[in-house]
């Protein structure tokens, strides 16, 4: 059991990796001039970095408990899945929303 929850928590990090290069795959891939692009690609997952960092990370300054969190997690996970369907990849936004509900309530399941 113990290799099991090992595992879900590699696979709650790689989903966590996985919003922040969406919305940097969005940013980068905007019709705009480079410079705006470049901008919206590093700005925008830089904004979930310090939005975990304030709210979802175990030593957050504001820590989300109970329902506040499941809204948080939703919004900062969904926020990738819909950063993947705008640019067109829906197998990719699709895959990370399923890895995201399975992982978390696993994690959820086991206490973690």
């Amino acid at each position: 059991m113990n290799a099991a929850k090992s595992v879900n928590l590699g696979v709650l990090f790689l989903v966590e990796i996985g919003a922040l290069v969406a919305v940097s795959r969005w940013g980068f891939t905007r019709e705009t001039a480079t410079p705006l692009a470049l901008l919206l690609g590093l700005a925008a997952p830089a904004l979930l970095v310090a939005l975990w960092a304030l709210f979802g990370a175990r030593k957050a300054r504001y820590p989300a408990r109970g329902a506040a969190r499941f809204g948080f997690e939703a919004l900062w996970f969904g926020a990738g899945v819909l950063a993947l369907v705008a640019v067109g990849d829906t197998g990719g936004a699709v895959t990370l929303a399923v890895l995201v509900v399975a992982a978390k309530s696993l994690a959820l399941a086991w206490g973690q």
